[in-house]
């Protein structure tokens, strides 16, 4: 373009301001769109304003706005043009400057040797600070600067800090939460398939088959009671002295294949781990223990379907911390309640009150996020059908009912402690504070007195019919009376 057209360009670019009778100039962009230097049409006296115009910009960004500015007309002389339109660090030859009227341009200071990296704006942030947010969902005392603080993980644990709400609410309706990976959850399910696969193993070196199919077939496809007993599962003649199963009662042991059994332990031998060395037994670890144990493959695999769908999505939404801590409470305190009012005959195993736990988690995400969810109360009747049939499976053998209503209840309490509620109102606010401190002590006490209750009273004393909420009478398990435990005669040597 020569200069005479540049000059035409400009002459024709400029136009009389109504308000102020003077001529209003433009600069042309590289694809020659107009970018305007004038103040707003306000309806009063420019000239006794203070209107100063800007280029609004990042300096991160200002080298490359400098590359697509052309040399126009009203600027130095053409001089400059070929050398602007050949490098992009010079193309910005000349920068124009406020008049004594506040937005009056000077064409005769030359910025030819303007270095590109300064900024265009007075006093704008130093590159790579950060400082643009999109102001929808920004909070404006939240903006991060180098040398400005930091959230702390305990603020990040309780809640989410200033963690933008409408965000939260929006992440909330997309399934969004506090991680992407669930690190517990995998950790637990590659665990529990090794000890699934030890279990498998430990049977097979008593009985010569991973699956018990003598004397009794396991209907889990798993090893048998006795083997189960070894490993740890939750049996209470091994946690505390139990008047009608003493450490010497005679049982059938780990390698008995034959029906009527006709190799026997005694209980101090069938429940392991160095025995009691002549004490009362007192293996309190089996309160934890089970939560690994599965009662066979079909239980596993029942249990990490749960868990791999279910636990790993709430671990997503509360985080690790607070997931390892329901996760685990709710365990253990299905154990703790199973070890009260279960036969403690028949041993118990299993991750269900665990999961459990997670399960409960979700009732007090619907419950608290009621108008978030799509098609509330349809989710509700699932998650209702859900834990009838959760409870349904607590009859099968092996596995506890009250672990898995322990594990519910608990998971209630803590969850509400440990998931993140978004609260919009005051109102909102107030009710979920008062469940989680409420929660809290409701929480410790349930554990104090049922683990009291168990080691020192009688729990059948308490509530007889108890038992058949994890009992289905049969002739195996002496109709659930007594222990549960079916008697034998040992032969006379």
């Amino acid at each position: 373009m020569s200069h005479q057209d540049m000059s035409n360009q400009y002459r024709d670019s400029h136009y009389t301001d109504p308000f102020t009778d003077r001529p209003e100039r433009h600069l042309y962009g590289g694809d020659h769109s107009v970018i305007s230097t004038s103040p707003p049409p306000f309806q009063h006296d420019y000239r006794e304003s203070s209107y100063s115009p800007s280029l609004a910009t990042k300096d991160s960004r200002a080298g490359g706005l400098a590359d697509d500015f052309y040399n126009t007309g009203f600027m130095a002389e053409n001089n400059n043009l070929n050398a602007g339109a050949g490098s992009g660090k010079n193309r910005l030859s000349t920068l124009e400057e406020h008049d004594d009227h506040g937005y009056g341009l000077s064409p005769n200071k030359n910025y030819s040797d303007f270095p590109s990296n300064v900024s265009l704006v007075k006093n704008a942030d130093e590159p790579g600070r950060g400082g643009f947010q999109d102001m929808e969902y920004a909070d404006p005392t939240d903006v991060k600067r180098s040398g400005g603080e930091k959230k702390n993980a305990f603020t990040k644990f309780l809640a989410s800090g200033r963690y933008p709400l409408e965000q939260r609410i929006e992440d909330k309706k997309r399934g969004i939460g506090r991680q992407r990976i669930p690190f517990v959850t995998w950790a637990l399910t590659i665990a529990m398939t090794g000890v699934i696969i030890w279990e498998l193993v430990r049977n097979a070196q008593e009985q010569g088959s991973p699956i018990s199919l003598k004397p009794v077939v396991n209907p889990m496809l798993g090893p048998s009671s006795s083997a189960l007993i070894n490993l740890g599962a939750r049996y209470p003649a091994c946690m505390k002295l139990v008047k009608d199963i003493p450490p010497t009662l005679l049982q059938p042991c780990l390698n008995n294949t034959a029906n009527p059994p006709d190799r026997f332990c005694t209980t101090e031998e069938l429940c392991g781990f160095g025995g009691f060395h002549g004490e009362d037994p007192s293996q309190w670890f089996r309160f934890i223990t089970p939560i690994f144990l599965h009662a066979g493959i079909i239980h596993f695999l029942l249990n990490m379907l749960g868990q791999w769908f279910l636990s790993a999505q709430i671990e997503r939404e509360m985080g690790s911390a607070g997931f390892i801590i329901t996760y685990f409470a709710a365990g253990i305190f299905g154990n703790v309640l199973g070890g009260n009012f279960a036969l403690v005959g028949i041993p118990s195993v299993g991750a269900s009150g665990a999961i459990m736990g997670t399960l409960a988690v979700t009732w007090v995400d619907l419950i608290a996020h009621w108008k978030y969810h799509y098609r509330p109360v349809r989710q509700l009747i699932f998650m209702f059908i859900e834990l009838l049939i959760s409870i349904a499976i607590g009859y099968i053998p092996y596995v506890d009912n009250f672990a898995h209503i322990g594990g519910f209840v608990m998971g209630l309490f803590v969850g509400i402690v440990f998931y993140p509620i978004i609260s919009v109102t005051k109102r909102h606010r107030i009710i979920s504070w008062t469940f989680k401190l409420a929660a809290i002590p409701l929480a410790v006490i349930l554990f104090v007195v049922l683990t009291r209750n168990f080691y020192t009273s009688d729990p059948y004393a308490a509530c007889t019919g108890c038992r058949y909420l994890s009992c289905i009478p049969t002739s195996s398990n002496n109709h659930c009376q007594g222990t549960g435990l079916t008697t034998v005669n040992v032969p006379a040597t």
